[in-house]
């Protein structure tokens, strides 16, 4: 087998009121180089991530063998050895669960010769998370636009958006599981149909390019924002910094703890500064949006 290298980015998702719909894709990475070995092992570049199983209980391996199962195939008797770099902190809102299942779809899709489309690649990748929207956007790259049930996935592709990114990483995690706890079973008929309004409006917004209104869209999300944000203070933290700041849009990443502040392209690198003075216990990172989802690289 030829040594080759998968590369996913990390994602951004909900944006507010998009809640498990909408995803962007960010300059953040997992990056697979795959070789030929006599058994399974992913070796972790980076030491944070050494408590992930190393054999095939690792989540990559297991997307993988849930793939050819999906399909039907048999599996076939090979091994190798996966050194995996990862730029996403886990349980931090970056989509780094759904960037390891679009790897080992990916993985799949290479060691078996499948030629998946993507369509198929975004259906086996929402079934195994449950909702598209990181799978979307690490899988196509820029901003996508998903719905999911157990019959069927539409992912709409759009590209990257003309933003800036600057993300608050507090010094916790936050398992999905545990954030998901704090929504509720159901939304009222009025709620449901106002929430829904906002994601309306708020796609509309980010494909037009105004970042104000697409703000306080997010401002206005009835669908997790006010359920999660007892578990995430600094959202509204952030929300107080920026109360004067024209043309930007803060949202959860994801499930949180993460909080992700939209901008004008430029403006990222000069309020980070003071960003950081306000929050010294958090990590503060300027992202950009990409156009690319993953790619396949023979070395």
């Amino acid at each position: 087998m030829t040594p080759f290298m998968i590369r996913v980015p990390g994602s951004t998702a909900n944006l507010g009121p998009g809640f498990d719909s909408l995803g962007l894709a960010v300059n953040r990475y997992l990056t697979l180089n795959v070789q030929s070995a006599a058994t399974w092992h992913f070796n972790y570049v980076q030491s944070e991530y050494t408590e992930l199983p190393s054999d095939e209980n690792n989540l990559i391996y297991k997307v993988l063998d849930y793939t050819i199962q999906y399909l039907g195939i048999a599996k076939k008797e090979f091994a190798c050895e996966v050194e995996v770099e990862c730029e996403l902190p886990l349980a931090r809102g970056l989509g780094s669960s759904a960037a390891a299942v679009v790897a080992g779809i990916e993985l799949a899709n290479c060691l078996y010769h499948l030629n998946l489309s993507n369509e198929m690649k975004a259906r086996i990748g929402s079934l195994y998370e449950g909702h598209p929207d990181n799978i979307g956007a690490s899988l196509y790259g820029g901003l996508t636009i998903g719905t999911h049930s157990q019959d069927d996935t539409f992912i709409v592709p759009w590209g990257p958006l003309p933003l800036d990114l600057l993300i608050v990483v507090p010094k916790v995690q936050l398992l999905t599981s545990v954030s998901r706890g704090q929504l509720p079973a159901h939304l009222g008929y009025s709620q449901a149909v106002q929430a829904s309004s906002f994601a309306n409006v708020l796609v509309a917004a980010l494909i037009k390019g105004d970042l104000k209104l697409a703000g306080e869209m997010m401002n206005k999300d009835l669908f997790h924002h006010p359920y999660r944000e007892k578990l995430v203070p600094q959202l509204e933290e952030v929300r107080r910094f920026f109360d004067n700041q024209a043309n930007c849009g803060i949202a959860l990443s994801g499930a949180g703890p993460s909080v992700m502040v939209f901008l004008e392209e430029g403006r990222a690198a000069t309020i980070r500064p003071s960003l950081l003075q306000r929050f010294p216990d958090c990590e503060i990172d300027c992202l950009r949006p990409v156009a690319t989802g993953v790619e396949v690289i023979e070395k």
